[in-house]
C-alpha cells in the first residue's frame, strides 16, 4: 500500500492536475465546480463497481493538490480526470499502472513496473493524432480524438510481433504508442459493464 501511495502522490499530482490546471486556465475543466461527493462519484465511474467500490479515491483539495477522499482496500486508485478536457476522463488503476504512469510523466526512458498494470477508463479518454500516428502528447497540427470506454494493459507489447494493429480499428484493440517503450494495449470495451 505504501508503494501505491508513493506513486499516487507524484503521478496523480502530475498526471491529473498538470493537465487539468492548464485546461482550467482555458475555462475548460469541469472539476473546480464539483462537490466532493460528485468528484468521488466521477472518479469511481472509471472502473467496474467491483473494483471502484474498494479503491482509493484521490480528489483535488482546496490547494488543487490531490488528497485521499476515500481509503481503499484493493490496491486500485481512482481519480476524477486525467486530461483536463471539457469532458472529464476519470481513471482507475492498480499500483503497477500508477508506477508505469509515474515513469511516463517523470520523463523516464521506459516504464519501471515489473508486473503488468491494468487500468480502466469507462468514460473514455482522449489522444492526439498526426500523419496517421497516435502521439504521446499534443503538438502543433495534431488532431484531438475522443477515445470510447476502454481498459488498458501496461506491459511491453508491439504491433509487429503481436499482430495487433497500432491504430484504433473495428476490432476494438490496438497498441497505443507502438514502437516506444511506453507502448501499451488499449481494449475498447466498456469496463463499467464488466462483472
Amino acid at each position: 500500500m505504501k508503494r501505491m501511495i508513493k506513486y499516487l502522490g507524484l503521478m496523480s499530482l502530475i498526471l491529473c492536475f498538470s493537465s487539468a490546471a492548464m485546461a482550467a486556465d482555458k475555462g475548460k475543466s469541469p472539476i473546480p465546480g464539483m462537490t466532493k461527493s460528485e468528484l468521488i462519484k466521477l472518479a469511481k465511474s472509471a472502473a467496474p463497481a467491483s473494483i471502484a467500490d474498494h479503491a482509493t479515491v484521490m480528489i483535488p483539495g482546496a490547494d488543487g493538490k490531490l488528497v485521499e477522499a476515500v481509503k481503499g482496500t484493493n490496491g486500485f486508485a481512482c481519480i476524477p480526470d486525467i486530461d483536463g478536457q471539457e469532458v472529464p476522463d476519470p481513471f482507475c488503476g492498480d499500483a503497477a499502472s500508477m508506477e508505469w504512469a509515474d515513469a511516463l510523466m517523470s520523463g523516464a526512458d521506459r516504464p519501471t513496473n515489473t508486473v503488468p498494470g491494468i487500468a480502466y477508463m469507462a468514460k473514455g479518454g482522449w489522444h492526439f493524432e498526426k500523419d496517421g500516428k497516435i502521439l504521446m502528447k499534443e503538438v502543433p497540427g495534431s488532431k484531438r480524438v475522443k477515445e470510447p470506454p476502454h481498459w488498458m494493459l501496461f506491459w511491453p507489447v508491439d504491433s509487429k510481433t503481436s499482430g495487433i494493429p497500432s491504430l484504433p480499428n473495428k476490432l476494438g484493440t490496438y497498441v497505443m504508442w507502438d514502437g516506444t517503450p511506453f507502448a501499451h494495449l488499449m481494449i475498447y470495451q466498456d469496463p463499467g459493464k464488466l462483472k
